[in-house]
C-alpha cells in the first residue's frame, strides 16, 4: 500500500507583496481536499498553521463531521475527514509521519512557478510506488511557498502547465490534478 501523505501549508507563505504571512484556513479547502485525499488513498492530510485559532477551527470542523450532526447526516464526509490532521509546522508533521510509518518522509513541494530544478510526476509516482520511504506532498496557499520552505524539501514537482499563460489554479484543483497524476489508475 502506498505511504503517501499531503499537506496544505498556511505558513510560511508569500502574499501578493512578497511578504511572508500566515494565510487563512478555509472550510472549502478542508472538505474538498479531504475528499481528494480519501479518493486517492492518501494516509493523512495535514493542515499546517501556527495559528491557535485556526487549529481550533480545523479541529471543530473535523469533530463536527466525526461526532456531531454531520457524522450521521453525511457518512461519506465523515470518512473523508478520517484523514484530516492539523499541525503547527512541517517539523511536527514529519515527526507524526515518522511515528506512524517508522521513517522520515521524503518532502515534495508543489509550485505554480518553474523553479528550474523540478522533477516530473513519473519520478515522484515511482518513489511512492517503490514504498521505501513515506512521501509527503506539500501544497501552498496564498502566493506560494516561501524560499525558506523550499530549502527543507527533497523534490519540487513541475508546475501544472496551462494553455494560455495564466497559471493560478485553486489549490483544491491542483491537489486533485496532482494526486491523479501521481497515483491515479
Amino acid at each position: 500500500m502506498q505511504d503517501l501523505y499531503i499537506s496544505l501549508i498556511h505558513y510560511p507563505i508569500y502574499n501578493k507583496a512578497g511578504d511572508t504571512v500566515t494565510t487563512s484556513v478555509t472550510n472549502f479547502d478542508l472538505h474538498d481536499i479531504a475528499r481528494n485525499a480519501q479518493t486517492f488513498g492518501v494516509k493523512g492530510f495535514f493542515v499546517i498553521t501556527p495559528s491557535a485559532v485556526q487549529i481550533d477551527m480545523v479541529n471543530y470542523i473535523k469533530n463536527y463531521w466525526h461526532e456531531g450532526h454531520g457524522s450521521t447526516y453525511n457518512p461519506d464526509r465523515k470518512k473523508a475527514f478520517d484523514v484530516v490532521n492539523v499541525s503547527e509546522n512541517i517539523e511536527d508533521t514529519c515527526l507524526t509521519i515518522k511515528n506512524w510509518s517508522g521513517s522520515q518522509p521524503l518532502l515534495v513541494a508543489t509550485t505554480a512557478k518553474d523553479r528550474g530544478n523540478s522533477v516530473g510526476y513519473d519520478y515522484i509516482s515511482n518513489l511512492i510506488a517503490n514504498g521505501d520511504k513515506p512521501v509527503l506532498v506539500n501544497f501552498g496557499t496564498g502566493h506560494g511557498l516561501t524560499d525558506e520552505f523550499f530549502e527543507k524539501i527533497n523534490y519540487t514537482l513541475k508546475p501544472i502547465p496551462g494553455v494560455n499563460g495564466y497559471n493560478h489554479l485553486p489549490v483544491r484543483s491542483a491537489v486533485a490534478i496532482i494526486l491523479d497524476r501521481l497515483v491515479g489508475r
